[in-house]
C-alpha cells in the first residue's frame, strides 16, 4: 500500500560497504578508461588520484540528480516526508529541506496533511515578514498545503504598495509579522481594517512576541487571529498549516 513502511535487507553499516565497494569499483574502471589515451602514470604522479577525484565529483553529482527522482517517485506513489527521511537515516524535517516543495501542486496523501478541497485557482497568499529564514519556512509549509501564490514582502510599506496596485490580485489570506522597519505590522494592521477595500480580507498575525499587550492590541485592531510562533521547527509548520487549513479550506471567504 503507498506510503507502508519497508524493510532492507542489510542494516545501515552493512549497506555502507556495499555501497562503497560498488561505487569505489565503478570510479576506478571509469578513471582508467579516462586515462587510457594517455601513457601509464608515473608511481609519484598524481594522475590517478586525480582521475579518481573527478569520476568521484560527477558520481556524486549524479547521486544527487538521482535521490531527487527517486524521493519525487516515492511522494507520487504515496510516502510522505516521513518515510523518504527515513530512507537515507534522516528526519521528517531533514528530508522536507533536502527535497523542498515535493507535494507542491499535487495531491498529497494522508502523510502530509492533504487539503480539504482542490480549489478552482490556487490560492493567494501575502506574507509581510522580514525575517528571510521565517519567510522560507513558511513558504515551504504553505507549499505542502498544495498550490499556493505567495507574494512576500518586508514592512507594511511595501505591502499596502501591493495591495493597491491596479491589477494586483487580492490575497485570500495575509500572514503578518509584527516587528518591521519602515511600518511595523501594528500600524500596517490598523491601516487594513480601517481600509472599506482591504478590511474584509483575513488577516493572521503570526510572530515571536507573547506579550500580552500585542496581543490584546492586535485583537484591538481587528486581527482575524493572533499566532506566536513556536519555536520547534516541526511545530512552527504544523502552525502554519493550522492557519491554512482553517482560512483557505474551512471558513468561507468574502467574495471579492
Amino acid at each position: 500500500m503507498p506510503g507502508k513502511n519497508f524493510a532492507l535487507r542489510t542494516d545501515p553499516r552493512e549497506t555502507a560497504v556495499l555501497a562503497d565497494a560498488a561505487v569505489g569499483d565503478l570510479a576506478r574502471r571509469l578513471a582508467r578508461q579516462m586515462l587510457e589515451a594517455s601513457a601509464p602514470p608515473a608511481p609519484d604522479d598524481p594522475a590517478q588520484a586525480l582521475a579518481m577525484l573527478h569520476v568521484l565529483d560527477h558520481l556524486q553529482q549524479a547521486t544527487e540528480r538521482l535521490q531527487r527522482e527517486a524521493a519525487a517517485a516515492a511522494a507520487r506513489a504515496g510516502a510522505g516526508y516521513p518515510q523518504i527521511g527515513a530512507a537515507c537515516g534522516m528526519t521528517r524535517q531533514g528530508a522536507r529541506r533536502r527535497w523542498p516543495g515535493l507535494f507542491h501542486h499535487s495531491s498529497e496523501k494522508p502523510t502530509e496533511h492533504p487539503m480539504m478541497t482542490t480549489p478552482a485557482r490556487p490560492f493567494d497568499v501575502l506574507l509581510v515578514e522580514d525575517d528571510a529564514a521565517d519567510a522560507m519556512l513558511i513558504e515551504e509549509a504553505l507549499s505542502e498545503r498544495g498550490a499556493r501564490n505567495l507574494v512576500q514582502v518586508t514592512d507594511g510599506v511595501a505591502a499596502l504598495e501591493h495591495l493597491r496596485t491596479p491589477g494586483t490580485p487580492r490575497p485570500d489570506l495575509i500572514v503578518l509579522d509584527l516587528n518591521m522597519p519602515r511600518m511595523n505590522g501594528r500600524e500596517l494592521l490598523k491601516v487594513l481594517k480601517n481600509d472599506e477595500d482591504l478590511q474584509t480580507i483575513p488577516v493572521v498575525v503570526l510572530t515571536t512576541s507573547t506579550a500580552p499587550d500585542d496581543v490584546t492590541s492586535a485583537y484591538s485592531s481587528h486581527a482575524n487571529a493572533y499566532v506566536t510562533k513556536p519555536v520547534n521547527l516541526e511545530e512552527f509548520e504544523r502552525a502554519v498549516q493550522s492557519i491554512d487549513a482553517f482560512y483557505l479550506d474551512t471558513a468561507t471567504r468574502p467574495r471579492p
